[in-house]
């Protein structure tokens, strides 16, 4: 279905599909950032850290939040432009075999003043098989509007 900024209001929550976090993730993460850290990437040394465990990279954390919502097929069809990402908060720590789903709430919508497409504010939260809060924040998209005729 093609939704465009008409479709969306205040109040609407979307809930993405499941995945598991795989060592694989995390190793190809550290691979491509650069960032091996060892509370990443040393299962020795993290067990003796404040964890316990090594833990994923924040970010890909929210690279999966994103991919996520991508994958519920809403806001691909309107959006124009990402507008950035605001108050990102890590509330939990991600670990090899968590199953994470993301769950986007439309928080407001408005014109813009040219009136010519929508911002949508989104609240993102990414939760884990528990429904606890891993990692949440506001993602605003610039979406189009349905076209006249």
């Amino acid at each position: 279905m093609t939704h465009h900024y008409e479709d969306f209001r205040p109040g609407q929550e979307f809930l993405s599909q499941g995945r598991t976090i795989t060592e694989a993730d995390v190793v190809t993460f550290a691979g491509w950032s650069w960032d091996t850290n060892p509370v990443h990437t040393d299962a020795e040394s993290a067990r003796h850290g404040r964890f316990g465990e090594p833990i994923a990279h924040g970010l890909l954390g929210l690279s999966v939040a994103m991919g996520l919502a991508s994958r519920l097929g809403v806001f691909e069809s309107c959006s124009i432009a990402l507008l950035g990402i605001e108050g990102w908060r890590f509330r939990r720590p991600l670990v090899v075999g968590d199953t994470v789903r993301c769950r986007v709430e439309i928080l407001d919508t408005r014109l813009t003043s040219a009136g010519d497409a929508g911002v949508l504010r989104r609240r993102f939260t990414l939760l884990n098989q528990r429904g606890e809060d891993v990692q949440d924040g506001e993602i605003p998209l610039l979406v189009s509007l349905r076209p006249r005729g």
